[in-house]
């Protein structure tokens, strides 16, 4: 089993998100956003945090026509599970894998803290692992506000897909959405970073439950 964890020029967390996977014996391998176009071999794809091709134009609108986001659409469409983190959200949404969009934090700036934030369905394939029904994860943006309208979230609520909130609402999101997936249940985009919560040494491990979650929703 391997996971693939997909670098895009400007991506600046990839290889955090590499040594979380590692740490679970999930077997990340770097694949190139350009040079890639099958991604069947994988368990798992993950798009991780940074600033996709600078943020120029809007977050995660020039990542989506990169090369590689077809073999991602399929991947999806296979029922492999697809994970976007902050960026890797952001890139979800602009390439209609995910419902919604994100915009400037409803105060403009970059925020970088640890919030709490709520786990709304603890039956999903990204949290089933976890005891609790609040953590504790980092976040880091500027481009955050999740939206959608409200025929769009009265579907994500039918089909059980929010899937985290934040606990207080640091960025103006409607609805207080931290993190969702699409109906099937296989592709998540959240902002949070729960692969920089991974260490008691940093003082906070309350990410490894995303990550057990996803080693338990996976094929043995």
């Amino acid at each position: 089993m391997k996971t693939a964890v997909v670098r895009f020029p400007g991506s600046n967390c990839d290889e955090d998100l590499f040594y979380a996977l590692a740490d679970l014996n999930l077997n990340p391998v770097f694949v190139s956003a350009q040079e890639e176009s099958d991604l069947s071999d994988y368990a798992a794809i993950f798009l991780p945090g940074g600033f996709s091709y600078g943020d120029y134009l809007r977050t995660g609108a020039i990542a989506r026509f990169s090369p590689i986001m077809d073999a991602v659409r399929h991947a999806a469409d296979a029922g492999q599970l697809v994970v976007g983190i902050c960026n890797g959200f952001q890139i979800l949404t602009e390439s209609g894998l995910l419902p919604g969009q994100l915009m400037q934090n409803a105060t403009p700036g970059f925020i970088c803290d640890e919030v709490m934030v709520n786990i709304t369905n603890p039956n999903s394939a990204f949290t089933r692992a976890y005891t609790s029904t609040s953590v504790k994860l980092p976040i880091a943006h500027a481009d955050g506000r999740y939206y959608a309208d409200a025929a769009t979230l009265q579907e994500l609520v039918e089909h059980q897909q929010i899937i985290l909130t934040y606990q207080d609402n640091v960025n103006g999101s409607v609805e207080q959405i931290a993190g969702i997936t699409n109906v099937a249940g296989n592709v998540i985009g959240l902002m949070p970073h729960p692969e920089r919560a991974m260490e008691a040494l940093i003082g906070n491990v309350d990410g490894r439950g995303f990550f057990e979650s996803i080693q338990a929703s996976l094929p043995a």
